[in-house]
């Protein structure tokens, strides 16, 4: 396993990657080598084993979420199309989802204006760090790498709320997707999940009414 990680880490090419024998401290996603992987039996304490110190893999900084600038003609249509679903909501007597169109409406907004904040994440062989808050690999299942506004993602599925973390990979940025693939692959399981009820819906209407 220590030769896998090794591999996916710094790669057989010291001019691609994350570097292949010194980590390179000064890079924004510098890697440090794990030095202890194998489990070794405590010699005080019989069927215990010793504890292997928390290392860090790889550290860098991202957007929390993807971001598009947005023309004037999106922000129109989705404002034209929410009207007329509060319209037929409101003269079907449905008054309470009308203030959730309201609610989404203003959500689409904000995350369309305002630029997402910069997340430090953290890979270490106990889990993944977003800023302080940390997630040990106990509470994650799968991972997989999709599109989403234009960007390409890393989600892992969680067992507890919020449910998935997504991360943002930018190149030259953030580490590298094959990068990422051939370590997490060493504890999770590398597949996508079948889409949601929600995203069903999302990907119906921007497949029906695209939005620019």
């Amino acid at each position: 396993m220590l030769d896998k990680i090794k591999t996916a880490l710094f790669g057989a090419n010291p001019a691609q990657g994350l570097g292949p024998e010194l980590p390179r401290l000064e890079a924004d996603n510098a890697v440090r080598m794990p030095q202890r992987s194998e489990l070794e039996k405590s010699k005080v304490a019989p069927g215990f084993y010793r504890p292997i110190p928390e290392e860090t893999l790889v550290e860098w900084d991202a957007p929390s979420r993807p971001f598009r600038k947005r023309k004037k003609q999106f922000f129109s249509t989705v404002l034209i199309i929410a009207i007329l679903i509060s319209l037929i909501l409101f003269f079907a007597g449905q008054f309470l989802p009308v203030a959730v169109v309201v609610s989404v409406v203003f959500l689409v907004y904000v995350t369309a204006v305002i630029p997402p904040q910069s997340l430090h994440y953290k890979l270490t062989n106990y889990g993944i760090y977003i800023n302080n808050e940390a997630f040990s690999w106990y509470m994650m299942g799968r991972f997989w790498f999709a599109e989403q506004s234009g960007q390409r993602m890393m989600n892992i599925e969680l067992f507890n709320f919020p449910g998935r973390l997504s991360f943002v990979l930018i190149d030259g940025q953030t580490p590298r997707e094959t990068d990422l693939k051939q370590v997490l692959s060493e504890v999770l399981l590398y597949e996508m999940p079948k889409p949601t009820t929600y995203e069903k819906v999302a990907a119906w209407l921007q497949d029906k009414i695209p939005l620019l």
